[in-house]
């Protein structure tokens, strides 16, 4: 089934292999290089359904967040760079960190709290917002624009 549809209405999740599953088809269904805007909430999922792209790309080797290091590299049939933009303070910091080159992608890039960085986002992004419905029930919807960002506390 085509994948496109179904996350533009929306998909739900009621499990993490079910995220998994859900993120290894977009996987199987991205282009070569692609950028992914991951926003929502703590604790939505984010970094659940970025180990379903590892998974879709081959990657065997464990996949966290990469609050504290910014980014992590991994490598497989394709490679995949996480960046976790949480703890950037400002969007300067993208340049000051020469976190730049990542956005210019030979790979697949899945950015998490992209609302920190969304004045260096590439326009072709591809816009996911995670959310919770309820206990259980986590929702992940493409945008084919960038979705209203909400700035995270802190």
């Amino acid at each position: 089934m085509n994948i496109w549809p179904e996350l533009e209405q929306g998909a739900l999740a009621t499990s993490t292999e079910a995220m998994h599953a859900l993120a290894r088809r977009l996987g199987e269904a991205l282009p070569p290089e692609s950028v992914l805007a991951l926003s929502g909430d703590l604790g939505v999922g984010k970094t659940t359904f970025v180990q379903g792209l590892a998974e879709a790309f081959g990657i065997h080797e464990r996949v966290t967040s990469p609050t504290f290091t910014l980014y992590n590299v991994h490598h497989g049939r394709r490679t995949l760079v996480h960046l976790d933009a949480y703890r950037l303070e400002s969007p300067d910091q993208v340049e000051d960190l020469l976190l730049e080159d990542f956005l210019v992608a030979p790979y697949c890039l899945a950015i998490e709290w992209p609302e920190r960085i969304a004045g260096w986002l590439p326009p072709d992004a591809l816009n996911l917002k995670l959310s919770i419905e309820a206990p259980g029930r986590h929702r992940v919807q493409l945008f084919r624009a960038p979705p209203p960002f909400t700035a995270p506390a802190g």
